[in-house]
């Protein structure tokens, strides 16, 4: 526990929900460094293979489906550097540690295969105003490897999907890449029963809906996060009830509820106890009740004993 400076009327007291006796204390997150390396490597062959195969069969929907594998495969490598910079310890100027990292890594990841998808459709676009000839077969079996390898990548993942935004990032990129690969199958063998060309692009827009889709909400999270939003999952009136609730507390102010990383949130906030300082195991059993309730890890409360104390935050944040 942190203690204000000027400790001696008990004006202040900061729980940062610390082990030791001061109750920070969770369990770290699962490491999935082996699920990354085996996911990006296995990838990564798929889209060597999607686009030579792509390219032979003049396949968009190959094209767009390697598009998607290759924005995967940079996004498991961006995400797996911010899982490895997310543990390095807090220094000096780096007080939190690198945990952010993660949050810049899913709002990166879901920025990167949108763009990607936008090419994609134009491609779609222009094919389907002059279609070309495209070899079905080579289309269904190169799309039936897709299928095996991106399934096999989203079971890697399927255990930290709900979690870690980043985790779940790479969950759903490889569950949807073979529900998209399931899908080219489709569009593969029904080329080559009608040999009708346009087929091909209007799956592949088909698939870059798909995927757009299935990405709005891996970015509409992870730029609250970065915005420092409350977390989804956190309902801040619920938190804010909770604290309020409390016997020895008449009012409350400056409440914040930001993540710290993907999978770590934090809670600062002013409480007013009239009759005086409760001391140090209530700010404990706050920073523990909080961690049960809304899973925030981190929490610093400060407490001001008197109703008329010039805080001047209280105004500003209520």
């Amino acid at each position: 526990m942190s203690v204000d400076p000027d400790r001696r009327d008990h004006d202040h007291d900061h729980d940062h929900d610390h082990g030791h006796g001061h109750g920070h204390s969770h369990a770290p997150p699962k490491d999935f460094g082996s699920a990354f390396a085996i996911g990006t490597g296995l990838n990564l062959g798929i889209v060597v293979l999607q686009v030579v195969y792509g390219l032979i069969a003049h396949s968009t929907a190959l094209l767009a489906d390697a598009g998607h594998n290759l924005s995967d495969v940079l996004g498991l490598v961006v995400a797996w550097g911010a899982a490895s910079l997310a543990k390095r310890p807090a220094t000096q100027h780096f007080t939190y540690g690198w945990r952010g990292s993660s949050i810049l890594a899913a709002l990166l990841n879901a920025s990167l295969l949108l763009v990607v998808m936008g090419g994609i459709a134009w491609e779609a676009i222009l094919r389907l105003s002059h279609p070309v000839a495209v070899h079905g077969q080579a289309v269904i079996a190169v799309a039936a490897v897709g299928i095996v390898v991106n399934g096999v990548t989203a079971w890697l993942f399927a255990s930290g999907r709900h979690g870690d935004i980043n985790v779940r990032g790479a969950f759903l990129h490889m569950l949807s890449d073979a529900l998209v690969s399931l899908g080219v199958v489709f569009a593969g063998i029904a080329i080559a029963f009608t040999g009708r060309r346009w087929i091909d692009p209007v799956a592949t827009l088909a698939i870059v809906a798909v995927i757009v889709y299935g990405t709005w909400g891996l970015l509409r999270d992870s730029v609250r996060m970065a915005l420092a939003g409350v977390p989804v999952g956190i309902d801040p009136e619920a938190v804010r009830a909770y604290l309020t609730g409390l016997p020895e507390v008449s009012r409350i102010h400056d409440l914040h509820i930001w993540p710290m990383s993907t999978t770590e949130t934090a809670l600062t906030c002013h409480l007013v106890t009239p009759a005086g300082h409760p001391g140090d195991r209530f700010t404990l059993a706050i920073a523990q009740e909080l961690r049960r309730r809304f899973a925030i890890e981190h929490t610093t409360v400060q407490v001001e004993v008197a109703e008329d104390a010039d805080c001047r935050l209280a105004d500003a944040h209520g």
